[in-house]
């Protein structure tokens, strides 16, 4: 008999509209000091998520483990929790958590003990074929404890004959599918995989003797490593020793990240390509002002989201960039348990209009993308309300038209506002004098590609074209795709 997942039902929580990249992982070998530098890593990386952090280290013969909920600083803080964390070898997880159930059991990382001996994962990403996996693993015996498809990888390794764990390691992501990148930790070996089209992010530092891996380099620059290099796409690289190893088991395929790194999640500090995310953003800006020429009093941006895009848009038209929302950032996601009339005051919690600054101007309004469109209706009536006499409406990136499996929290096609209207109809409906998105080829342009050449796809960019480098095995109509939604954001946190 066939057995189907029970999906969790959603808890309450603060409306979001962003996209949302579900988490970070950092991983740290040969350094007594391995806790508190992986504690400093996921703080660094804090803004990959928010509900739940975790670190398990390795001292030799025992592993031991802290899961939290809520943030890095409010949890691994106290010289008592880090005590209890002793080893030289450690790796970290902060979590997301989109839909499901918000319990410790989902907080990562996760560790188990196989007949090679114990392994902890944190893994940042979806499986595309994950449902099917689970499926396959439960008929054949296996017991989940979790609604996480990481737990999916763990079973594989657990369940694998070969010998040696790396080739344990090797077996398992043979049979996963998706973007992912991994940070495991077994017996003196600190592992990291990126998937076969490198979507999901992982570098490489050290600092003195010991290697870092970590989700974005500004988790190097807080503990004070050295950036060395990226995990290149398909690549398992391992720790043993105190020496560097790479093992490159898939064919060679062209490496093809999230191109919203670029737009949106990567802190504006941290490396991408060689660059910071903020030159990559006030770039988009520049190619948004090429292509939309318009007068104006003031560019104002959406913050701080869409600050790097608007200043670009400004300094090349000569307009002046004025912070004409400010924010309160001190309004976390779940704040407090509202009631409907506190909650319809909406954007008002984290926004207000800087009403000196736009009264009686015409406004280009600068964000970095659109998704289902209520913040900007939001946004352009809070400017119109203080006095702005024109709000024009730009986004630093295309149309988003089509859902993401591979570790972003995006909404069913049916949400998607581009996916459904015109471009007339969403200015209409966000209430705003004109509106226009960065073209695709902006975005190339921006990042020194060319769309039109032999090259193209180099970045994964399904979300405007609808071109997935890895097909959802799971997905099986509207009402699957939904399904394997929930499944994987309520898991990979």
């Amino acid at each position: 008999m066939k057995k189907t997942i029970k999906i969790p039902k959603k808890k309450f929580k603060i409306y979001n509209p962003k996209l949302k990249e579900e988490c970070g992982v950092f991983g740290v070998s040969n350094n007594k000091d391995s806790a508190a530098l992986t504690a400093l890593g996921l703080h660094a990386l804090q803004h990959r998520g928010q509900e739940g952090c975790g670190i398990v280290t390795f001292d030799g013969k025992k592993y031991y483990s802290e899961k939290r909920f809520g943030l890095v600083g409010d949890n691994f803080n106290k010289e008592k929790v880090l005590n209890s964390l002793p080893g030289d070898y450690a790796i970290g997880h902060n979590r997301y958590s989109t839909t499901g159930e918000n319990t410790l059991r989902n907080i990562q990382p996760f560790f188990a003990d196989t007949n090679a001996g114990g392994i902890g994962v944190a893994h940042n990403g979806n499986l595309t074929n994950s449902i099917t996996l689970r499926n396959r693993l439960v008929q054949d015996g296996a017991i989940f404890h979790t609604t996480s498809d990481t737990e999916t990888i763990v079973q594989l390794i657990a369940k694998s004959k070969r010998n040696k764990t790396i080739d344990k390691v090797i077996d398992a992501i043979f049979q996963i599918q998706g973007g992912y990148a991994l940070v495991m930790l077994t017996q003196n070996t600190l592992i990291g995989v990126r998937d076969p089209h490198g979507i999901r992010p992982l570098v490489i530092g050290k600092i003195k003797d010991s290697y870092v891996f970590a989700s974005e380099t500004c988790a190097l620059d807080i503990i004070g490593a050295k950036y060395i290099r990226d995990v290149e796409n398909g690549e398992v690289v391992y720790i043993e020793n105190n020496e560097l190893k790479s093992i490159k088991p898939f064919p060679a395929r062209k490496v093809r990240p999230c191109v919203f790194e670029y737009i949106y999640f990567a802190r504006p500090d941290s490396l991408l390509n060689g660059k910071s995310a903020y030159e990559h953003r006030k770039q988009f800006g520049i190619e948004l002002a090429k292509e939309n020429k318009i007068k104006a009093d003031i560019v104002v941006p959406v913050p701080d989201s869409g600050n790097a895009a608007a200043l670009g848009f400004a300094q090349h038209l000569g307009i002046n960039f004025e912070l004409g929302l400010i924010r309160n950032h001190y309004v976390g996601r779940t704040f407090i348990e509202p009631s409907q009339k506190i909650r319809s005051l909406g954007v008002k919690l984290k926004l207000n209009a800087n009403q000196s600054t736009i009264k009686d101007k015409i406004i280009i309004l600068i964000d970095d993308s659109l998704v289902r469109g209520t913040t900007s209706h939001k946004i352009v009536k809070m400017l119109y309300d203080a006095g702005a006499k024109e709000v024009h409406v730009k986004i630093a990136c295309p149309e988003i038209r089509f859902p993401d499996f591979y570790g972003v929290d995006t909404p069913t096609k049916k949400e998607l506002l581009a996916a459904n209207k015109t471009n007339d109809e969403i200015c209409e409906y966000i209430g705003a004098k004109s509106l226009d998105f960065l073209s695709l080829e902006g975005v190339y342009r921006a990042m020194g590609f060319n769309k039109r050449d032999n090259n193209y796809p180099q970045l994964t960019d399904h979300y405007f074209t609808g071109e997935y480098p890895v097909k959802p095995i799971d997905e099986l109509g509207d009402d699957k795709i939904t399904q394997l939604s929930l499944l994987s954001t309520a898991s990979n946190n």
